[in-house]
């Protein structure tokens, strides 16, 4: 396969699109986006922060193995391969909305070339690939499935930051809605990737066909909320210790000694994927029920940590509270379902004056997003520590002038040397 279309320019999709360019493919990259396709023509990231992806974004892009467009149409035409990865996000109601997977299948299905393989690697409810994609492939098209239209399922595995490292790390799942779909679809990826030796792994490393779109599907779907039940079961465990006046951390380490034993630790839960995935999960399957049990709790532990916080500082009506780390986790400028939001609304219903830093974000950048920006060194009744940034590994009573109380919910910050400022942490007394 020598050409190939990226639909989908965004923290997965461009790093991905470089790669399949840096591997001799002539390679698309497309998004509705004008600045997202400026800024890439030029071979500069749209976006700050992955490793690696500046110089060989400008050297793929410079080499012309990389060209971006806004013209879907024009890109599905001219390419062997079209690989999908747009967003599917869920409504104020946990739907999923597929509004813009719809439209990028509209848009590309009527140029597709005979013979042509489409690859979805956004993350999908259980069924979708071959119950909404392939008829609408099938239906603008006027191709059919497993005679001269090919489609595969192939959910993206990686984490902003880490996303070509991670492209070699873990295998490459992939299911087809037919057994040619699969076979087109492994033989592309083992064309474009290249993966690290894992001999721990229960099966060669590389690409898995697992036979199916559904089980693609529910690979991703089930290794995601795997998470969200173990950090939920975590978070339960954390306040049963608190009650018990022990040590989670202590708990959790003790248990995790034992080699099948792989509890994560307690906290809040953030990002694009983990606090999404299940409901897609349970969109297909709604009878389950850890899934959904493990939302509620997840989603009640902010709400948690401000009651801890209100018994620790003698309430938090009117009180100067700051929110540390805006980003759903260290190190990351991503805020998607991030732990500081309910943080802040929680702050507010119990009126408290909520206040906001993250080395991430410059005070405007805060402000524009509807925060009151806070200072290091600056007066504040209490904090939270709700990402695990670097910059709060050393961070002191001097960087919190009149706290009386610090609750850090990653653990991140010094144990010791707050003085007259009480430390407290997710899990224990």
């Amino acid at each position: 396969m020598t050409t190939a279309a990226v639909v989908g320019l965004g923290k997965i999709g461009l790093p991905l699109a470089v790669q399949i360019a840096g591997a001799g493919v002539t390679t698309w990259g497309v998004d509705i986006s004008d600045r997202v396709v400026d800024q890439v023509a030029s071979g500069r990231p749209p976006f700050p922060g992955e490793p690696h992806l500046e110089e060989r974004l400008a050297g793929a892009v410079g080499s012309g193995a990389l060209t971006p467009t806004l013209d879907i149409a024009a890109a599905a035409r001219a390419s062997d391969v079209v690989v999908v990865v747009v967003p599917l996000v869920v409504d104020a109601a946990a739907r999923p909305d597929f509004g813009a997977l719809d439209a990028a299948t509209a848009a590309l299905a009527p140029s597709l070339q005979p013979g042509g393989l489409v690859v979805y690697e956004t993350t999908l409810p259980v069924g979708t690939t071959r119950g909404r994609l392939l008829p609408g492939l099938t239906e603008a098209s006027g191709r059919h499935a497993d005679d001269d239209l090919f489609v595969a399922h192939s959910p993206e595995r990686v984490s902003s930051g880490s996303v070509f490292a991670d492209l070699r790390r873990y295998p490459k799942l992939v299911g087809g809605v037919d057994a040619a779909s699969g076979e087109r679809a492994t033989a592309f990826y083992r064309q474009v990737l290249e993966f690290d030796e894992r001999p721990d792994l229960p099966r060669p490393n590389g690409v898995w066909d697992l036979g199916s779109a559904e089980a693609a599907e529910l690979a991703k779907l089930a290794e995601t909320t795997y998470r969200d039940l173990n950090i939920g079961f975590a978070n339960e465990l954390a306040a049963y210790a608190e009650a018990l006046g022990i040590d989670v951390a202590e708990v959790i380490a003790a248990a995790n000694s034992q080699p099948y034993s792989h509890l994560h630790a307690p906290g809040l839960v953030g990002g694009h994927c983990i606090p999404v995935y299940p409901w897609f999960l349970l969109a297909g399957a709604p009878e389950l029920r850890l899934p959904r049990t493990a939302r509620a709790v997840n989603d009640a532990t902010p709400d948690r940590v401000l009651d801890r916080l209100a018994a620790a500082t003698g309430g938090l009506a009117g009180r100067r509270v700051a929110v540390l780390g805006l980003a759903y986790r260290g190190g990351v400028k991503e805020l998607a379902f991030s732990g500081a939001l309910a943080l802040v609304d929680g702050l507010r219903a119990r009126g408290a004056a909520p206040v906001v830093h993250d080395p991430l974000w410059t005070a405007e950048e805060l402000g524009t997003l509807g925060f009151e920006p806070y200072e290091l060194g600056t007066p504040c009744h209490a904090a939270v520590v709700q990402a695990d940034h670097a910059a709060y590994r050393t961070l002191g009573p001097a960087d919190l002038p009149g706290a009386v109380a610090i609750f850090d919910v990653r653990r991140c910050t010094p144990p010791d040397g707050w003085g007259t400022v009480r430390r407290h942490v997710l899990g224990a007394p």
